[in-house]
């Protein structure tokens, strides 16, 4: 095969799934790893996709851009599991909580598995999947109707509807971006209102956000950065970020992917 003709499969390939893994090319196409690291590099250059850890993703095209479940799975992973182990630990045997989409917000579900008596509400399908599958404790897990979005939550009326009546002690929140202008926000318009009737019906609200979201603006606000009352990401997030966000969040939970370590502010 022509590195023209691999080169052309490759773009095929991210523009169906979002993301591609070097380790998959390889194999797929039955060359060194190197070689698919050379036609990303070159693919990078023609402004064709942008190169990740591990692999590579399609270019940010704006606001109104959403990226695929998968290709968000391949971004910043350590960085989520550490996020979503802290976040878990602000839930309480016996609650009722409520997850959005996301694949930080799926992190969160992985550690609440072993949580007693917990009630889950939830519009993301991913999430419902890995407590309904992978639970070991008395729960209950409610996934919302709606339609399914690229993110694999569930939006529209019917979701909206769904949790017009609901009531949980804490909402946890993945966004796709966070501003201080613009709040936490999301590049589905359906899937900001939806993620605004989840807020409404909690108490609470933890927001799960890694680092890369600082500074990312999408087309639909969900919340202000002062509607949360957690905030729980990373030590990437850069010290000229924290400041402000400590000012107007009451508490600001900092994970270290390299350690267990967090830090609570």
């Amino acid at each position: 095969m022509l590195p023209q003709q691999r080169q052309a499969l490759i773009l095929e390939r991210i523009r169906d799934s979002g993301a591609v893994r070097v380790s998959d090319l390889a194999r797929e196409f039955d060359v060194s790893e190197m070689t698919v690291r050379r036609d990303l590099d070159l693919l990078e250059e023609r402004g064709l996709l942008e190169k990740v850890h591990g692999g590579a993703t399609l270019l940010d095209a704006g606001t109104a851009f959403e990226p695929s479940f998968a290709s968000k799975a391949t971004r910043n992973t350590a960085e989520k599991l550490h996020i979503g182990r802290a976040a878990a630990a602000l839930v309480s045997p016996g609650q009722a909580v409520a997850l959005s989409a996301g694949t930080t917000t799926f992190q969160v579900a992985r550690f609440l598995r072993d949580v007693p008596g917990l009630t889950v509400v939830t519009n993301s399908v991913q999430v419902a999947e890995e407590l309904h599958h992978n639970r070991t404790g008395d729960q209950t897990v409610i996934l919302t109707g709606g339609v399914r979005t690229p993110s694999d939550a569930l939006v529209g009326p019917f979701t909206v509807a769904a949790l017009r009546h609901i009531h949980v002690d804490i909402v946890f929140l993945g966004v796709h971006g966070m501003d201080l202008d613009a709040g936490f926000t999301t590049p589905n318009m359906l899937e900001a209102e939806a993620n605004r009737a989840l807020i409404r019906a909690g108490r609470r609200l933890a927001v799960v956000a890694d680092h890369s979201k600082w500074g990312v603006v999408g087309i639909a606000t969900m919340a202000a950065i002062e509607d949360a009352a957690v905030l729980v990401t990373d030590r990437g997030l850069s010290q000229d970020a924290l400041g402000p966000l400590r000012e107007r969040i009451d508490d600001v939970i900092v994970t270290d992917p390299t350690t267990l370590a967090t830090e609570v502010s």
